[in-house]
């Protein structure tokens, strides 16, 4: 697969949902993948009552500040070199400066909800490990209007990009089951941009969960000057 850049990115459009989300499968190795797999810190983990999560370089502070600090290199590269080509957070006041470590087990997930506006309107995810479907809604206008459903199949090693209209009037979620049913191209809105579709297929348009990790990317807009050496060096 050619590397994909800012004059290609339009290739990887989802045409269904709203303006603009992007799927570009095999967006890292397999290799790469296990790198970061390998790198990921045992001891950082936080549990919630429905997964666990990782926060990189630290937590945001109760008034949604980042306290300036750099992501480890295990994060970094190659993956925040290969966003930065595609031009999406050309626009970003400091560029991809955070990212939340998600592990979600067969069964988990995570209630619909919205990034919000702590960080500027991109959102990059690059996926490990296992497939899954993230569930998209569009907020509701009106009562008496349901909201529309999308799917969208995230494979392992692929990058989902979420921005515009996708990023502000949309709720994202995944259910908490422990497989995904009826899968193929009229329920799934990126089944044209899958790395391998047929695989689904052969398995009855069904996909069993195993443990998946999510990468978020995202830039975060308020960002404190305090020096980095309060929470120590991220490695």
């Amino acid at each position: 697969m050619q590397p994909v850049t800012a004059d290609t990115l339009h290739l990887y459009r989802i045409d269904d949902p709203p303006n603009q989300m992007y799927y570009i499968p095999k967006f890292i190795t397999e290799g790469e993948e296990t790198r970061v797999v390998n790198n990921i810190p045992s001891n950082r983990w936080q549990s919630l009552s429905k997964r666990r999560l990782q926060v990189l370089p630290t937590a945001l502070t109760p008034n949604n500040t980042l306290i300036a600090a750099p992501l480890p290199v295990w994060l970094t590269d190659p993956i925040v070199g290969r966003i930065a080509n595609l031009g999406v957070f050309d626009g970003a006041p400091h560029g991809i400066n955070h990212c939340l470590i998600n592990e979600y087990n067969p069964g988990q997930g995570i209630m619909p909800h919205e990034d919000g506006t702590a960080y500027y309107p991109i959102v990059a995810t690059v996926s490990l490990c296992s497939t899954i479907v993230l569930d998209v809604t569009g907020k509701r206008t009106y009562d008496d209007e349901a909201p529309k459903r999308w799917r969208v199949v995230q494979e392992p090693r692929s990058l989902l990009l979420t921005a515009g209209s996708a990023y502000t009037d949309t709720l994202h979620g995944i259910a908490e089951v422990t497989e995904d049913v009826d899968l193929r191209a009229d329920t799934v809105v990126n089944w044209t941009l899958l790395g391998d579709s047929d695989k689904l297929v052969k398995n009855g348009d069904r996909n069993r969960r195993g443990t998946r990790i999510s990468l978020t990317y995202r830039d975060v807009n308020k960002v404190s000057a305090l020096s980095s050496k309060i929470f120590g060096k991220a490695r």
